[in-house]
């Protein structure tokens, strides 16, 4: 029974190593990298607001008066709070009764992400099951084919 817990030989393998340290590599580089691109796409915003006037609807409440839709293309490169997100809402400033954009997050968009996301996920899952399953069998095979030897040898 001990022999069940130990690793195989063929995870030991040079090859194997550095293809799961090339891996992870990958996906941490992914995961830090998105989070340093969204830490300078914050800064950025936080000098643009510091040089210009800081939007009302950071200084006072503000009621929406037009609900989050997708931004244009000419929208999209000239409008700053359509750079962010996509997506934008028009708001009225209580006390100062400015109305100005402020960019937010799409439901539809979110539910994209979130349904693109559990597929991935269901592929994976998928795709490790297929993999287990061939492995164990692979497995059994050996192991079969090892008594079968020892029966052999009496």
């Amino acid at each position: 029974m001990e022999g069940d817990c130990r690793i195989p030989v063929a995870c030991c393998r040079p090859r194997v190593l550095v293809l799961h340290a090339l891996f992870w590599g990958l996906v941490s580089l992914r995961v830090f990298g998105a989070a340093l691109l969204s830490e300078e796409k914050s800064i950025g915003t936080v000098t643009a607001v510091k040089s210009e006037a800081a939007p009302c609807w950071l200084l006072e409440e503000f009621v929406v008066t037009e609900a989050c839709v997708r931004c244009s293309d000419f929208n999209t490169k000239s409008q700053l709070a359509c750079r962010l997100t996509g997506y934008v809402e028009r708001v009225n400033c209580s006390q100062s009764s400015r109305e100005e954009y402020k960019s937010c997050r799409s439901v539809l968009m979110e539910e994209h992400l979130f349904w693109k996301f559990e597929a991935a996920m269901l592929a994976l899952t998928t795709l490790f099951a297929i993999l287990v399953v061939i492995r164990q069998r692979r497995l059994d095979r050996l192991a079969s084919e090892k008594v079968r030897r020892q029966i052999e040898s009496i």
